[in-house]
């Protein structure tokens, strides 16, 4: 090489670099890694994972229907990216999802099992919309079953969950379908948002969009905006914020706000407008409020991270800090960077991931702290171990892809090249 030769300029932006998008790579590859043999349960289903890696349990484990469907679709993505292993892991949680899960007698999928059979015969709509979720990225890698679960859980949500005059679903049913009256629910509506694209994009049918968009308009562009884009939790059967709710299981329905879950709707409702042809103008003016209110109020100016929850006048409520919403953070920012680039979404971007690099990977065992101290500190207050690849996995690799849909669009659309 010439001494006289020019260097070839460093990306502007420091998300673009390519150290930067190796050491994500490896980021997601140690992820694989640490889950994709640890947690196989040979009686079916998956384990969920102490801090060291190993099953927390073996003794007659619970298993969520939300953990083995997100094993399936992060798996899914690594059989597109060409990881070997990885469609025997998404074949594993298929065959446990639609041979145990699903309800043969009732229809619906079961929201929790053990060895012995149905632990929790529930019908949760949170369980529902990731079974969704699954089939739909098990389809893009040809699994025979995916088809067939997709036309059941599809016909599931229909006829037992959608409500056509909110525009959103039910939260929860009885085992017979006996509807649990009372409450409606924000989380399980969002992962919904992400499934029905998801499938959306699987099928090319358009019925799937359009119920993302009304879930959109009714929990964002009306709910949140109403709330200065803080989105709300948890509401009556009309749809009316419910500020007084409390419910025992903090990790599904915490009391107040969630900013972690404002991220989230940043990156969807920024995917949402990108598939329905960039036609709804309110989408880009709530993703940016959504993600300004999150740093805004759920950043912790002093040590860094996000509080889980805020009470309603913007005070820290639950104050330690949890993976998964810095994770959506930093799939938010790669968003809002891609489509209405700024410094300042730059910086925000960089700040989560400079908080990710030093704090939340566990550099001992591998894999993810899920659950730190105001202070820092790993702890397991409410998360026990190191249950969940789902969102650690989608936060390293979706800035490696055009923000434009699904990383199994996306992976399928745009292979990763040296």
């Amino acid at each position: 090489m010439s001494s006289t030769a020019e260097a070839t300029p460093l990306p502007a932006n420091w998300s673009k670099r390519p150290y930067h998008r190796k050491w994500l790579l490896d980021q997601a590859n140690g992820l694989f890694d640490f889950f994709q043999t640890a947690a196989i349960n040979p009686k079916g289903g998956f384990y969920d994972l102490a801090r060291d890696g190993s099953p927390l349990s073996t003794d007659n484990p619970i298993r969520g229907i939300h953990a083995s469907a997100r094993m399936v679709h992060c798996y899914a993505i690594g059989d597109l990216l060409g990881r070997p292993g990885a469609a025997d892991v998404v074949d594993h949680g298929m065959r446990y999802l639609w041979r145990k899960h699903r309800d043969e007698k009732n229809g619906g999928y079961f929201w929790q099992l053990n060895d012995d059979g149905v632990a929790d015969g529930s019908k949760q709509g949170y369980g529902h919309a990731f079974v969704l979720l699954a089939a739909s990225s098990a389809k893009t890698i040809g699994h025979p079953l995916a088809d067939r679960m997709l036309e059941d859980i599809t016909e599931v949500l229909e006829t037992k969950f959608w409500e056509q005059r909110h525009g959103a679903i039910a939260e929860e049913f009885s085992e017979d379908w006996q509807p649990v009256a009372g409450y409606r629910g924000q989380n399980s509506n969002m992962h919904l948002t992400e499934a029905l694209m998801a499938a959306f994009e699987a099928t090319g049918e358009q019925h799937y969009l359009d119920k993302a968009i009304r879930i959109a308009d009714l929990l964002i562009n009306r709910r949140a905006r109403e709330e200065a884009f803080r989105v709300p939790e948890h509401f009556n059967e009309e749809w009316v914020v419910d500020r007084d709710y409390y419910h025992p299981n903090e990790m599904f329905r915490p009391a107040g706000t969630t900013p972690g879950h404002w991220l989230e709707w940043t990156r969807l409702i920024l995917q949402l407008w990108t598939l329905s042809g960039k036609q709804n103008s309110w989408m880009p003016e709530a993703a940016r409020g959504l993600f300004y209110q999150s740093m805004l109020l759920g950043w912790d100016r002093n040590q860094g991270g996000f509080f889980y929850t805020l009470d309603w006048d913007n005070v820290p409520a639950k104050t330690f800090k949890l993976w998964w919403p810095l994770c959506e953070g930093a799939a938010a920012g790669h968003f809002l960077n891609y489509h209405q680039g700024t410094i300042l979404n730059e910086d925000q971007y960089r700040k989560i991931w400079n908080f990710i690099a030093n704090h939340s990977i566990d550099q001992t065992f591998g894999g993810w702290h899920e659950e730190l101290t105001e202070d820092l500190l790993p702890s397991n207050s409410l998360f026990p171990g190191k249950g969940d690849i789902y969102h650690a996995l989608q936060a390293c690799l979706i800035p490696l892809f055009p923000a434009e849909g699904s990383l199994t669009k996306m992976i399928a659309e745009h292979p990763l090249v040296d």
